[in-house]
């Protein structure tokens, strides 16, 4: 049985957004619709995307609950400029996002993503290209290596990269974390599993996560009207850092304004003001749902700025 999916910091974002009736407002990253429920029982409009059809499947009594109000779109969220267009709306009030897996796709075996159930080892969220069990029995050692190093800070990385490599061929999430195991040590009192960076890394790759991420804060930079409110929810601090640097380079933060040395060209004008501070959950959420227990949220909101050259090129 699947535990109940809880939203992350719900409060706290809807506090950020202020729906109100007739606001139009992108949720990202739909799942299991906590975000999108709070923000339409305030009346808003949203459009919903993700990647995952199960989660669309699984949304579908929420569009017809909801009417006009909700609707659902099965794309990657750095697709949302670009579907947003097709439907004729060029700009929106909000957007929202919470990064990384959900609670459903960790807690069903058959999707691959955890190793507290075995099941094949999948990890794909669209359940397309390639799978888990794709890359790591056809990369070569060093690849497979530097994703672990890179996406999971694995410190170890080459060391379990050489026990995967001599395991193969690999089927299902438990041979995975048996050879991480095995490979770094485990000893049953440890808090952490030690196959959890690996894990994490893998899926992160799959399913280009950081590459998603930089591309749909591009498309919401596009999309959104003065005023209107970026609020992002990370889980790890590979995340956590691309949506810090890009809120601190769209608001210009740490850039000398004051004057230019003769000839120099001044920057871009911000494009996001009001930045928060990191949001963390309190102690009683995390008894509630431990799984918030890493979760950040910032949010900022868009000026009247242009949107920058770069993300024009980048955002879909």
């Amino acid at each position: 049985m699947s535990a109940p999916h809880i939203p992350v910091l719900l409060d706290e974002v809807v506090a950020a957004v202020a729906p109100v009736p007739g606001m139009k407002v992108v949720d990202a990253t739909f799942g299991a619709g906590g975000y999108s429920r709070a923000l339409l029982d305030a009346g808003a409009r949203v459009f919903a995307f993700d990647r995952d059809p199960h989660a669309i499947e699984e949304g579908a009594w929420m569009e017809a609950r909801y009417g006009g109000l909700l609707s659902l779109h099965p794309h990657r969220f750095s697709k949302m400029r670009s579907e947003m267009q097709r439907m004729g709306v060029p700009q929106v009030d909000a957007v929202v996002m919470d990064i990384g897996v959900s609670s459903m796709q960790l807690d069903r075996a058959e999707r691959g993503f955890a190793f507290s159930q075995d099941g094949p080892l999948d990890m794909r969220m669209g359940g397309e290209g390639e799978s888990a069990a794709d890359f790591l029995n056809t990369a070569d050692e060093a690849a497979i290596a530097d994703v672990l190093y890179h996406y999971g800070e694995e410190r170890q990385s080459r060391r379990v990269a050489r026990a995967i490599v001599a395991a193969r061929p690999l089927e299902t999430t438990g041979d995975l974390a048996r050879v991480v195991r095995r490979a770094l040590g485990h000893k049953p009192h440890e808090k952490k599993d030690p196959a959890t960076r690996t894990f994490q890394a893998v899926r992160i790759h799959v399913n280009d996560e950081l590459g998603e991420l930089t591309a749909g804060l591009a498309a919401a930079e596009i999309l959104l009207r003065e005023g209107g409110v970026l609020a992002v929810v990370s889980f790890h601090s590979l995340e956590d850092r691309i949506v810090k640097r890009f809120l601190k380079e769209a608001s210009g933060a740490g850039r000398a304004v004051s004057r230019h040395l003769p000839g120099e060209i001044p920057g871009p004008a911000p494009t996001f003001a009001k930045l928060s501070k990191a949001i963390r959950p309190g102690e009683a959420e995390i008894a509630r749902n431990p799984r918030a227990r890493s979760s950040v949220l910032r949010h900022a909101v868009r000026t009247d700025a242009p949107a920058r050259a770069i993300n024009q090129g980048e955002a879909s």
